[in-house]
């Protein structure tokens, strides 16, 4: 019944798509939809994005989640409003903003305290992750991986949260990452180059090694600037205006006046 979402704004069609199937009565009060992980395996989306798409919905009053024995997502109403879609996608394309903009202010320190504290435990764990990268390549690649690519790919980031020393930290950087799942989503269609992440994490790694802060702040300049470009392309918006001159891109930021 449903099909690939195409766009970056994945949860927007993903709501656009159920939306416009109640519309026409392909979907009626009281259908039940099919079960999450077989509806984002449809649209060839995350669980994530699509518990988005359905929280947009659900708040409209669209669906209905019942819970127990019976239970699933349902169609509430056959009446949807006409700018739904539109009016949640500004809302949520500015969360998503935030949430990147959290990620630069936050991670490229957590990496730099790393590098004061890591431990041979926490390399072996970043490394691991590095290898398991290489063995899914290895083992040729294909998008029907993306998903675990994605997981290994989380791992790095909380071996390396876990590698400043702090359990605060860890938990701030847990809950980040999991926000940034949607902003993954939005890079998702643009084309993953699994050699690119591997090299960025071997690098990151190997100046966190050496104790390097400022070579893991330009690392982590280039890793953190990837998702945001896609986000940038995808959305036609920058992420935020103005951005203050910290939290540029450090090819961006200003040269110093001269003196």
């Amino acid at each position: 019944m449903f099909s690939p979402v195409q766009t970056r704004r994945t949860f927007e069609e993903a709501a656009e798509q159920i939306a416009d199937k109640v519309r026409t009565g392909q979907l009626r009060t009281g259908d039940r939809l099919p079960g999450e992980r077989s509806l984002a395996a449809q649209m060839e989306i995350s669980r994530p994005t699509l518990r988005e798409a359905v929280k947009v919905l659900v708040e409209a009053g669209v669906l209905e989640v019942r819970r127990g024995p019976g239970g699933g997502m349902f169609v509430a109403t056959n009446v949807v409003p006409v700018e739904l879609v539109r009016q949640r996608s500004s809302l949520r394309l500015g969360e998503v903003a935030q949430v990147l903009e959290a990620r630069r202010l936050v991670e490229p320190r957590v990496a730099q305290l790393a590098a004061v504290r890591a431990t041979d435990d926490d390399f072996a764990a970043m490394q691991r992750s590095i290898d398991l990268m290489r063995e899914l390549v290895a083992e040729g690649y294909t998008p029907e991986d993306e998903d675990r690519f994605l997981q290994i790919d989380v791992m790095f980031h909380l071996a390396l949260a876990r590698a400043a020393g702090n359990q605060t930290v860890e938990t701030l950087m847990r809950m980040l990452i999991r926000e940034l799942e949607i902003a993954r989503d939005m890079a998702m269609h643009h084309p993953l180059v699994p050699e690119w992440t591997i090299e960025i994490h071997r690098r990151t790694m190997e100046a966190v090694r050496r104790g390097d802060v400022a070579e893991v702040e330009h690392v982590m300049d280039e890793h953190l600037g990837q998702l945001e470009r896609a986000y940038e392309e995808e959305s036609n918006r920058a992420l935020v205006r103005p951005l203050p001159d910290f939290l540029l891109p450090l090819t961006a930021r200003q040269a110093p006046a001269a003196s």
